[in-house]
Order: C-alpha cells, then sequence, then structure tokens
C-alpha cells in the first residue's frame, strides 16, 4: 500500500513538475514574444484547422465505402474525392502560412533574446570571460537562444495542431464506433506513458554534450586565432589529434542521447501497432456479427492510423520540447545571474577633476588563500606619472587592473579624491580612465572605425589632433585607403607598432584624466619604440598616469618609480633617488638591463 502511494505521488510530482516547467518557461518568454503577439497568436489559430481537417479524409471514406464500394451508387463517386483534394489544398495553404509566421516571430523572438543575452555578457567582469572558454561563451550566450526559440512557438503550434488533430480525429473514432473507440484510446494513454520517464535522462546527458559542443567550437577558435603557430611548431598532427578526441567526446554524448531516449519511438511503435491488430480484430467481428457497416471500419481504420502515426513520433517531438526547455532555463540562468562587479546602490558619478588617487593597505587574491598583493599603498597627485617596475608576475598588472574595476580589491581600498571607486559608478569611472595595453585589441572595421571608439563624437578635426599626436601620420599615407583602410580581425593587416598607434590615437580622443600604460612598448623593436614612445609622451601630457615599463629606459622621468615584487612594493622613489641604493631592488634590475644592453650593442 505504501509503495503504491509513493509510486503514484512520485507520478503525480513528476507531472507537476513538468506543467510547471511547461507554464513557467512560456511565462518567462512571453516579454520576448509580446511585442509579435498578433502573429504568433495567428500561426497558433491557423494550427486548429490544420489539425482540424485531417479528419475530414477519413470521415469522407465512410460514404464512399458504404454508397461507392457496397452500394455501387456511381452517382456520389466524383464528389468525394474532388472534396477530399479542396480540403487538402486549404491545408497546405494554410500549413505554409504557419510556417511563415512561425519562422517570423521565432526569428525575432531570437533576435530580442540573443540582444538581451549579448547585453548581458557585456555586463560580465574580466574573471568571468577568464574562466570560460570561447566555445562556452558562444554556446551560452548564441546557442542557448537559438535552441530555446526554435523550438518554443513550431512546439506550441504543433502541439496545438496535433490536440486538434487527435480531438476531431477521436471524434471520428467515436462516430463510427464506441466500443473499438474506448480500446485504442486506452491503448494509445498507455502508449504515452514512457514519455514520463525520459526527461531525467535527458537533462543530465544534455549538460554533457553541451559542454563536448562547446569545445568543438573552442577547437575551431584556437586554429583560427592560432594558425601561425601551430605552422611554426609543425603542431598540425598534434592539433589534428586533439580535434579527434573533441570529436570523439562530441560522439559519445550524442550516442548517450540516443540511448537514453530514442528508445521511446519504438516503443510507442510497438505499443501502438498493438492498437491498430486487436482494432482489425475487434472490428472484423463487429462486422461480421452487424454492429459496424464496412464503410464505418475502413472510416474507422483511417482515423486510427491517422491518429497513431504522429504519436508514433511523439518520442522524438517531446526530445525537442525537453531540449527546447532545458535550453530557456539555461538562457534564464544567465539572465538572473548578478555580476560580480557592478554599480552599488546610491553609487555617485565621479569627478572629472581628478586631484589624487590613493591605493590604501590593497589586498588582492584571483584565488582565495594565494595573495597576489598584499597590503600596496600608492599616492598619486593630479599629473604625476607613477611607475611600476618589478619582475615579472611580480603584481605590477593587477595592481593597474584594479583601478578601471575590472577586478575588485580584496581587501583595502582605491580612492580617488578621498571616494571609493566601489562607490562610483562603473560607467563613470571608465570614462575617466583611458588604457593602453601592451597587446592592444583592435576590432575588424577600419582604422578610423577604431579611433573613434575613444569618443565617437569626435570633430575631423580632433580626430586630425588625434593622429598627429600618435604619429600615424605617416601609416596613413603608405596604407592604401588611409583612415578607411579595412585592418582586418583584431587588426591582423596592421604591424605591431601601427597597432599600438591606433590604440594611442584612440587613448587620445578619449581624452580621460587618468592614463593607464601597461607596458606599451615591450614588444616592439628599438625604431618602433621611439616613434611609439613620441607619442606616448604627447598622450600623458597633463594627466595623471600609471605605467608599467619593462625598459627602465623609458621611465627615468617618472615622478615616483614603485618596485612591486611578489604582491609587494619593496622600493620607492625617484629614478636618481633609487639608483643610489646600491643594494636596492631598482638598482639590481637597471644594471642588470643596462649590462645586457651594452653586451646587445
Amino acid at each position: 500500500m505504501a509503495i503504491r502511494f509513493k509510486e503514484k505521488l512520485s507520478k503525480e510530482m513528476r507531472e507537476r513538475v513538468l506543467h510547471n516547467m511547461f507554464v513557467q518557461n512560456y511565462k518567462r518568454m512571453w516579454p520576448y514574444m509580446k511585442p509579435f503577439w498578433v502573429r504568433a497568436l495567428l500561426s497558433i489559430l491557423v494550427a486548429i484547422p490544420i489539425g482540424s481537417l485531417d479528419a475530414v479524409i477519413a470521415m469522407s471514406l465512410k460514404p464512399y465505402m458504404d454508397v461507392v464500394m457496397i452500394d455501387k451508387n456511381l452517382q456520389t463517386a466524383w464528389y468525394i474525392p474532388l472534396m477530399i483534394i479542396g480540403f487538402t489544398v486549404v491545408q497546405g495553404i494554410l500549413k505554409y502560412i504557419a510556417e511563415y509566421l512561425n519562422t517570423w516571430v521565432g526569428a525575432k523572438t531570437t533576435n530580442l533574446l540573443k540582444l538581451e543575452l549579448y547585453n548581458k555578457m557585456l555586463s560580465f567582469e574580466t574573471e568571468f570571460f577568464n574562466k570560460k572558454n570561447s566555445g562556452d561563451v558562444i554556446f551560452m550566450f548564441n546557442n542557448n537562444a537559438d535552441l530555446a526559440c526554435s523550438g518554443l512557438l513550431n512546439n506550441l503550434k504543433s502541439f496545438v495542431q496535433k490536440f486538434f488533430t487527435a480531438l476531431s480525429l477521436i471524434a471520428v473514432l467515436f462516430y463510427n464506433s464506441w466500443q473499438l473507440a474506448l480500446v485504442c484510446v486506452a491503448i494509445m494513454l498507455f502508449a504515452m506513458l514512457p514519455m514520463t520517464l525520459v526527461r531525467k535522462k535527458v537533462n543530465e546527458i544534455m549538460h554533457k554534450s553541451i559542454k563536448a559542443d562547446a569545445a568543438l567550437i573552442t577547437a575551431y577558435n584556437e586554429t583560427y586565432n592560432g594558425n601561425k603557430t601551430i605552422i611554426s611548431y609543425n603542431l598540425t598532427d598534434s592539433q589534428r589529434d586533439k580535434f579527434e578526441s573533441v570529436l570523439h567526446g562530441v560522439f559519445k554524448f550524442r550516442m548517450k542521447m540516443l540511448q537514453r531516449t530514442r528508445w521511446l519511438t519504438p516503443v510507442m511503435h510497438i505499443i501502438l501497432s498493438i492498437g491498430i491488430g486487436l482494432a482489425i480484430w475487434f472490428g472484423s467481428y463487429l462486422i461480421l456479427n452487424g454492429s459496424i457497416t464496412a464503410g464505418s471500419f475502413v472510416s474507422f481504420l483511417t482515423a486510427l492510423i491517422m491518429l497513431y502515426t504522429p504519436i508514433k513520433s511523439i518520442g522524438g517531438t517531446y526530445n525537442s520540447v525537453l531540449m527546447s526547455f532545458l535550453a530557456i532555463e539555461r538562457v534564464f540562468d544567465i539572465l538572473d545571474s548578478v555580476p560580480a562587479i557592478t554599480d552599488k546602490k546610491g553609487a555617485v558619478e565621479m569627478d572629472a577633476n581628478v586631484r589624487e588617487i590613493e591605493y590604501k593597505n590593497v589586498s588582492f587574491e584571483y584565488n582565495q588563500g594565494v595573495p597576489v598583493l598584499k597590503n600596496v599603498n600608492i599616492k598619486a597627485k593630479h599629473g604625476e606619472t607613477i611607475a611600476l617596475v618589478g619582475n615579472s608576475g611580480g603584481g605590477k598588472s593587477t595592481v593597474v587592473n584594479l583601478l578601471p574595476r575590472f577586478y575588485d580589491v580584496t581587501s583595502g581600498a582605491i580612492l580617488i579624491n578621498g571616494i571609493d571607486i566601489r562607490d562610483m559608478t562603473l560607467k563613470s569611472l571608465r570614462a575617466n580612465i583611458g588604457v593602453v595595453f601592451q597587446d592592444n585589441f583592435l576590432f575588424s572595421g577600419t582604422i578610423r572605425e577604431n579611433i573613434m571608439l575613444g569618443n565617437e563624437n569626435a570633430t575631423p578635426e580632433e580626430l586630425d589632433t588625434a593622429v598627429k599626436m600618435a604619429c600615424l601620420e605617416d601609416v596613413i599615407k603608405t596604407i592604401p585607403g588611409g583612415l578607411d583602410a579595412q585592418i582586418g580581425e583584431r587588426g591582423v593587416l596592421l604591424s605591431g607598432g601601427q597597432k599600438q598607434r591606433v590604440a594611442i590615437a584612440r587613448a587620445f580622443l578619449k581624452n580621460a584624466p587618468i592614463l593607464v600604460l601597461d607596458e606599451a612598448t615591450s614588444a616592439l623593436d628599438n625604431k618602433a619604440e621611439a616613434v611609439v614612445q613620441k607619442a606616448i609622451e604627447n598622450l600623458m601630457r597633463d594627466k595623471t598616469v600609471f605605467v608599467i615599463a619593462h625598459r627602465l629606459s623609458t621611465i627615468r622621468n617618472a615622478d615616483k618609480i614603485l618596485v612591486i615584487n611578489q604582491g609587494e612594493v619593496v622600493e620607492s622613489g625617484t629614478h636618481e633617488e633609487l639608483l643610489k641604493n646600491e643594494c636596492g631592488a631598482y638598482k639590481v634590475l637597471y644594471d642588470m638591463q643596462f649590462k645586457t644592453n651594452k653586451k646587445d650593442n
């Protein structure tokens, strides 16, 4: 008794969960479908006559068999076939209309959802992307939306169509023989019971399959971006083997998905075939004893086969519905997530008049328990240049990455004009900080478009000044197309020095009062460095600057030089002051670099 009650309760819970999932998913998706609700509703309403018209063919066979085939009355033989053709033509036209409306609404809904997902992606902090590979990101913010929306309206339209198809055909069954109808409907309901077992099996394997598909996308992206490395290191064989391993993973999970779900279709096929067999056996008995006519039986059997045929394939449809619902759940998991770095309630606008920047007892950890910065204290007055030097991996880049809040401090605070930057709006904070990286990212498009990202409202005169101050004039003159030259994805058609000067011109247009230079010349040769360094000196005028320098000769005139090793400021002062300390960390770095440069010369 207790076991039966538990099984009944478990079944009811499963049904409730499935119902709640259905209602909740459509409720969450409604805001995206609402602007197109008229067309969406029309596509669903059109499905009603499409489904209902299926019963016409089955129903018309009764008079045809009884009047024409049995009574040999040929006077009615001509209009029944024409009637069937006519209704089929109408049904075909309605199907095209429904498909067009469904595709239109689905595409529009997908675009709205993708736009919001993209907007959400832009809100995530740097650490979020550090922990994801490109395949994960593409699947999360693009493929999930496709899976969610492609099935959403289509599944609803299909459900409505099949519901009215089933309803009309069941009416035909009962009209012809209520005895046969009861038997066949009972078998149909029994055949649908296995569907309750599918969702749990799909959910687990679906997440693993998504990871495998994401790894496949990542492999393509890495091959595209790393093609020179693959060629120069003869990595063709190893990359092919790695890709083959990824393909094997995709294959394995797809086969597991098939094993766990596709048994549903053949099982339902077998059960429904039994139903057809019983209908033929029982129907033959009813014909012989005169309970039904031959026409009624043929009409009944046609309606039954038409009813059972879509149900046989309902396993695949059900899987598609579940895939769509799981994708919707993943989409809203993303949309409901809160980025780690956001504006706090009551955040204030940053004052563009920067008087002082202070790092106050700043500590930071990328991973809990592994300190990268330890009690760092820095003060920079308006117009000062603060240079950060030290051994690789010591924490220099982390110091400057905390200023625009790429990450948030673990403890301590960064203050601008005495206000914690966490109390400022992100938009105003970042609007007042210009950054030039070692490897600056350029977007596909033209040189002009990439520079104008610094200030999209800049005048032609301001643009010309930025080009001149960034020492970019010679590049513009020598490249066909000048400012409107296409530079390829990531600026691949430009040299390293040219890309740096485009990034500097972009920073010029932004004209932010705070400037961060993260080893902006370390990857350049001496000739390119000299040109870029001149552009950087132009950029630094009248700004508070934080510069990370690999070559110490470039920061001799800094107002303050900080030596950062193992996350701590071990020494600070001007160039001349630091060189006086014979055993100091800066003196050691300087001597090593001086000797290396002298040796190279």
